[in-house]
């Protein structure tokens, strides 16, 4: 079987140093090895990425067309202006989880909306890391029928 991709954006590298009092001190290893964890439990392999980079989250988006039956993505930044990654999104055959850390509708209003949205089958928000853990869940979930 394919395995679920994991993408994560813009300063998630940073995770755990950046704004603790936003989105905790749990690092983006931590994070990968949620999401390892949780997809072998439910019989699948997790492959995350991370780029700071919008061009090679697409380039990501549409190796997955080929190599990849979900995608669980925390775009960051890119949500509430990237057009071009719901484009490639919307390219994607299969499940699209969204996964922010912090509720994004409690933060700035510019941050109320996400373009990625339009193409997730669910969006996690609020959760902290275990909102990656309730994606790769809910992927699965869609991935059995």
């Amino acid at each position: 079987m394919k395995p679920i991709l994991v993408l994560n954006g813009p300063n998630l590298n940073i995770l755990g140093q950046r704004q603790p009092e936003v989105y905790g001190f749990d690092t983006l290893a931590d994070v990968e090895a949620l999401c390892a964890r949780t997809a072998e439990a439910l019989g699948h392999k997790a492959v995350c990425r991370q780029s700071n980079r919008e061009y090679e989250l697409i380039d990501w988006i549409h190796e997955a067309r080929q190599t990849a039956a979900a995608i669980v993505i925390n775009p960051g930044a890119f949500s509430h202006t990237s057009i071009a990654i719901l484009d490639a999104l919307n390219a994607f055959d299969g499940p699209v989880i969204e996964v922010h850390i912090s509720n994004i509708h409690r933060r700035e209003s510019f941050r109320h909306h996400s373009y990625v949205s339009a193409r997730a089958e669910a969006v996690i928000a609020g959760a902290g890391i275990q909102g990656y853990e309730f994606a790769i869940l809910r992927a699965a979930h869609l991935l059995a029928g």
